[in-house]
């Protein structure tokens, strides 16, 4: 698949999953990983955000581009039936 269909359907499948608990877990650099628990929020044509649930006073948001999804600097995981569903097109093939 071409690059751009690649980021449409993590955008689609993102979409579809708006108002839904998510487990993100982002490599943000020099061994620094965080792992949090947040409501995806919004989709944009090119990012996502995702509000924290943390016990401070001004909610937290943290937005992540598709292409991150798609290179594995952020995963993303739903709570499913069969227990958690990774999200993004590498988990598809």
């Amino acid at each position: 698949m071409a690059g751009k269909e690649v980021l449409a359907l993590i955008r689609q499948d993102l979409e579809a999953r708006v108002g839904q608990k998510i487990k993100l877990r982002a490599n943000r650099g020099r061994k620094k990983i965080i792992e949090k628990v947040g409501i995806l929020e919004k989709t944009y044509p090119n990012i996502f955000v995702i509000r924290l649930e943390e016990q401070r006073s001004p909610e937290r948001r943290i937005s992540f581009s598709y292409a991150d999804v798609l290179t594995d600097t952020v995963e993303l995981m739903v709570e499913g039936e069969e227990g958690d569903i990774r999200i993004g097109a590498k988990a598809r093939s």
